[in-house]
């Protein structure tokens, strides 16, 4: 009988142990990330861009942004604090509670790589450069190399583009807008 129960009792505490997980808070983050890769400081080889929501609540929590070139190093780091992205929509949504703030903050790591944030190229050749741009220099650099861009926001009507410069060998921003 014991040759039974031992084994028995060996296999339902196994099957416990791999059934039970960890019960996650809905408003975890932890390891709340996205990445996804883009032609950005070469025209063929592909850079990492993540994006990843840190922090315990949205008092400390920020939105880490960088951009991680073919070659394995990091060329862009943008720390965006999830405070600054709240204010700018709180008179606008009703989030009032940490789990609604917490939810709108994973709507917008979801946003953040949409399609529609990759530009190919940055700057086509017929573009102006307009009072958005803050160095012409550069934006007509863009013109020449052909480099794709990437915009983000940091608010709701604060957007920024940048793109990789090969003459400084650096990412910059090109423009900044509503």
């Amino acid at each position: 009988m014991k040759k039974i129960i031992l084994p028995a009792l060996f296999i339902i505490c196994l099957l416990y142990a791999c059934n039970s997980s960890t019960k996650t808070n809905s408003n975890s983050t932890e390891g709340l990330e996205k990445t996804t890769t883009f032609a950005f400081s070469d025209t063929i080889k592909l850079d990492t861009f993540k994006v990843a929501l840190v922090g315990k609540d949205t008092k400390d929590m920020q939105l880490l942004f960088t951009i991680k070139s073919f070659e394995g190093k990091e060329i862009y780091k943008q720390e965006i604090k999830a405070s600054e992205l709240l204010k700018n929509y709180l008179a606008t949504a009703e989030m009032k509670k940490e789990s609604e703030k917490i939810k709108f903050l994973k709507e917008e790591i979801a946003y953040f790589f949409e399609e529609h944030h990759f530009l190919e190229p940055a700057v086509t050749s017929d573009e102006q450069p307009d009072k958005n741009v803050p160095d012409k220099a550069f934006y007509e650099e863009l013109k020449q190399s052909s480099l794709n861009g990437f915009d983000y926001r940091l608010g709701k009507d604060h957007n920024v583009y940048i793109a990789w410069s090969p003459k400084e060998q650096k990412v910059k921003v090109y423009y900044k807008c509503c």
